[in-house]
C-alpha cells in the first residue's frame, strides 16, 4: 500500500522533531563542558575579527608604498604591535592573516573530510574487493609523511591558496577515512539496517538515509580536529616558502620576521603575534573538538 501524502509529510514531521529534539540534547550536553564553550566563543570571536577586517581596516595599509612608520619600531601607541621590516602594522598583518589561515584551514579540512568520509562508508558497505582496494590505498596514505607529502605537491603545482588547500587536503583524509568506515560497521551491523536492506532498501537508501546520518556526528567532531591540524599545516608550508606569497598569513608573517632577522636582534613583537594566533587558533579548536566528542561518546562522560 502506498503511503498518502499526508503521510510521508507527518513522518518527516517527525523525523525533524526527532533531529532537533537531539540537536537540543548535544548542545546541553556541550555547554556542561567549560572548556568547549571557552574555545567556541573564542572561535566566534576571532572568525567575526576575521571577517570584518575589510570593514574595519583598510587593506591598502599592508602596501609598502602606503606606510610611513619606521622598519621594526617598537609597540607605540601608532603602532600597537610594531612593525615589521617594511614598516607595516603587524596587528594589521596578523588581523589579515587570520582571514588566510582560517580560510585555508576551514578548507583543507572539508576537502579531507569528505574524501575520507567517502572512502571510509564506501570500503565498509560495499566491501568485498572495494573495501581491500580502498583500505590497501588508505594504508599508502597512510604511512607517507604528511608534511613531506604536502611540500611536495606545494613545491610541484603552482602557488597559491588552492594549492595549499589541496596539498593539505590530500595529505591528511586517512585518519577521517579509518574513523568513517569504523562507524559504518557498527552502524551497519544493527538490526533495523537488516530490516531496511530485507524490505528491499538499495544501497542510496541505506547508505543516505541510515549510515551517513549516524556517521556524521563523529566525523563532525572529528572535524574540529582536523580545522587545527589544517592550520599548522599551512603554517609550516609558509614558514617553509612554500605558501601563497602574495598574501598575508601567520606562516608566511612568521618566515619573514625569520628571513630578516628578527630573532637575533630582538624584535620580539614581530613573532611573537602570529605565534600566539595560531596557539590561541589551536587550541579553542582542539577544545571544541573534545568537547564533541565527549557528548557524541557515551563511554566519555563520566571522565570529564
Amino acid at each position: 500500500m502506498t503511503p498518502t501524502t499526508d503521510e510521508t509529510r507527518g513522518v518527516r514531521a517527525i523525523t525533524w522533531a526527532r533531529r532537533k529534539q537531539a540537536t537540543a540534547g548535544v548542545w546541553r550536553e556541550f555547554a556542561r563542558d567549560r572548556g568547549g564553550l571557552i574555545g567556541l566563543g573564542g572561535l566566534v570571536l576571532i572568525v567575526l575579527l576575521a571577517l570584518l577586517a575589510p570593514v574595519l581596516t583598510d587593506e591598502t595599509a599592508l602596501e609598502v608604498t602606503n606606510t610611513t612608520a619606521q622598519p621594526r619600531q617598537p609597540p607605540s601607541a601608532q603602532a600597537w604591535l610594531g612593525t615589521d621590516r617594511d614598516g607595516i602594522s603587524v596587528l594589521l598583518l596578523v588581523w589579515w592573516g587570520a582571514r588566510v589561515s582560517l580560510l585555508i584551514g576551514f578548507s583543507a579540512a572539508l576537502l579531507s573530510v569528505f574524501i575520507g568520509t567517502a572512502v571510509g562508508i564506501l570500503a565498509a558497505h560495499f566491501g568485498g574487493w572495494l573495501s581491500t582496494t580502498l583500505m590497501r590505498f588508505t594504508d599508502f596514505f597512510l604511512v607517507l609523511p604528511t608534511l613531506v607529502l604536502a611540500i611536495a605537491l606545494s613545491a610541484v603545482l603552482p602557488r597559491g591558496i588552492g594549492t595549499i588547500v589541496l596539498a593539505i587536503g590530500v595529505a591528511s583524509w586517512p585518519t577521517t577515512a579509518r574513523l568513517a568506515r569504523a562507524q559504518t560497521l557498527t552502524i551497519e551491523a544493527r538490526p533495523y539496517i537488516e530490516r531496511a536492506k530485507a524490505l528491499g532498501a538499495g544501497h542510496r537508501h541505506v547508505i543516505g538515509k541510515h549510515v551517513l546520518p549516524a556517521v556524521l556526528p563523529l566525523v563532525f567532531a572529528h572535524t574540529t580536529l582536523v580545522v587545527a591540524n589544517s592550520i599548522i599545516a599551512e603554517s609550516t608550508l609558509s614558514f617553509l616558502g612554500v605558501g601563497d606569497p602574495s598574501r598575508p598569513s601567520w606562516g608566511g608573517i612568521l618566515q619573514a620576521a625569520f628571513n630578516s632577522g628578527a630573532v637575533s636582534q630582538g624584535a620580539w613583537w614581530y613573532l611573537l603575534p602570529p605565534g600566539i594566533g595560531i596557539v590561541i587558533v589551536v587550541l579553542c579548536f582542539t577544545l571544541c573538538g573534545r568537547a564533541l566528542e565527549t557528548v557524541l561518546n557515551p563511554r566519555l562522560r563520566g571522565q570529564r
